[in-house]
């Protein structure tokens, strides 16, 4: 039997304990001790000493810091694993828009819930997503989110050139999506102490005007909120975006047209990128969600990772579920390194490349950092937020494998050979997260229908 995990800090584990550390670098402990306080923060992280006093013995357990998923898709998480190969644009008018057209409030109250709970179980404690344009099912989605417990940005989608709401006429979409935008944000923006946050949500350039970017973008600055949109996914895209903005020099003098770019900026994908883009991009503060699985999925193509870590952008990890067809970041780290393999091979790109303990960085402290919580959470360190995972590491193991020999070995096991329930407990402030989804009554299955207005 399974050892039964704490609810509610306070609590002391005991168990192998792994974590990169903010200064650089990383921490192993083989028998450590990780005490979290009353106040669901770290107490303090170190090797188990025969007076560590009373302790939840986890061994061979290994405590990890909660993962970061810095992109992803709400309402699409039913359609994850369908269209593969399909031409992003194509794709989005044939699965996403859809799914998301049907997105009502009713859904999103059956969703969001299933969807955190997935997130637990892969191991992921904060996530940025993308809801649908309408405002009630956004609701919906951050009290689910309060509820659940999980650390959560999320957005309304906005669409003003390009839509499926077809409740408004096109000439009252603009408007009426900065309003309720605006609104959503005053609600739940630094719910519960900073818990729970709100990112203004352009689609991408495609599906706005260059207004809607604008003052999406000013209300993101006044309201002290994040920016999120999409960059450079998909050649066909850009070649749609050149056409919409000809004044634009390229994809990413769009955003920066609208005032788009700064630290609280997170663009996904960013394949497709000039010398030009990616020295912009650094010089503002712009933050990445590198997505290597949708980008395979999708046949979009392959982010060059280590040419923009080399300009010192701020990279974190993201599945772009159901662009990605696995929530689990692990998954998402496994891709990219075989992905960061393959483009060395291919192209002859001597940069070195990410090794497990990097990848583990991406999709944790680099996440955090991305999004300015580094101070708060993305390792395990004295005086952060107590989010937490504990994997077993024996699921991971091939039959008669030998010990691990250190602890990039260790992790190189868990992405590589990852099992879908590695992952036995997270914690969000020292608060355990509601985890596996067993069976969903009733089934995530969207009816047909108009959706409902905002």
């Amino acid at each position: 039997m399974p050892p039964a995990l704490p609810d509610q800090a306070p609590f002391v584990l005991r168990a192998q304990v792994l974590t990169p550390l903010a200064a650089g670098g990383s921490r192993y402990e083989s028998d450590g001790v990780v005490v979290v306080d009353a106040d669901g923060r770290i107490g303090s992280v170190g090797p188990w000493q025969a007076d560590s006093g009373p302790v939840l013995d986890l061994r061979p357990w290994l405590v990890l810091p909660g993962l970061v998923d810095l992109h992803v898709h709400l309402p699409q998480v039913p359609h994850a694993g369908l269209g593969f190969g399909t031409p992003l644009l194509d794709w989005l008018q044939r699965y996403v828009f859809p799914l998301e057209h049907d997105f009502t409030e009713a859904v999103a109250e059956v969703v969001a819930p299933a969807v955190f709970r997935a997130f637990a179980a892969a191991g992921t404690t904060t996530a940025l997503m993308y809801g649908a344009v309408y405002e009630p099912s956004l609701d919906a989605a951050f009290r689910a989110a309060e509820a659940h417990g999980i650390r959560a940005i999320i957005g309304k989608v906005m669409m003003d050139r390009l839509t499926y709401d077809e409740s408004h006429r096109p000439s009252e979409v603009l408007d009426l999506s900065l309003r309720q935008s605006a609104d959503l944000c005053d609600r739940w923006h630094l719910r519960d102490k900073g818990r729970l946050r709100y990112a203004f949500t352009p689609r991408f350039a495609v599906s706005c005007s260059a207004e809607m970017l604008r003052e999406s973008a000013a209300l993101a600055t006044a309201k002290g909120a994040y920016w999120q949109t999409h960059l450079a996914e998909d050649r066909a895209e850009m070649a749609e975006v050149a056409r919409l903005f000809p004044g634009a020099r390229d994809y990413i003098d769009v955003y920066d047209q609208a005032g788009g770019l700064g630290p609280r900026t997170i663009l996904a994908h960013a394949i497709h990128l000039s010398d030009r883009e990616v020295a912009r991009i650094a010089e503002s503060g712009t933050r990445l969600a590198h997505c290597p699985a949708s980008n395979l999925f999708l046949a979009s193509g392959i982010m060059p990772l280590g040419r923009y870590l080399e300009a010192g952008i701020g990279v974190g990890l993201g599945s772009d579920v159901a662009g990605g067809p696995d929530l689990s970041l692990f998954g998402a780290m496994r891709v990219g390194g075989y992905v960061q393999n393959a483009l060395r091979v291919a192209s002859g790109d001597a940069r070195p490349i990410l090794d497990p303990l990097g990848w583990l960085r991406l999709a944790s402290y680099e996440g955090a950092r991305v999004l300015g919580l580094d101070d708060e959470i993305g390792s395990i360190e004295a005086g952060k937020d107590a989010d937490l995972i504990v994997v077993d590491p024996e699921l991971a193991a091939p039959p008669a494998a030998p010990e691990p020999d250190g602890p990039a070995d260790l992790l190189s096991r868990l992405i590589f050979r990852s099992h879908p329930e590695m992952v036995r407990g997270a914690w969000v402030r020292g608060r355990r997260l509601e985890g596996p989804i067993d069976r969903l009554d009733p089934p995530l299955a969207h009816a047909g229908g108009p959706a409902a207005g905002a």
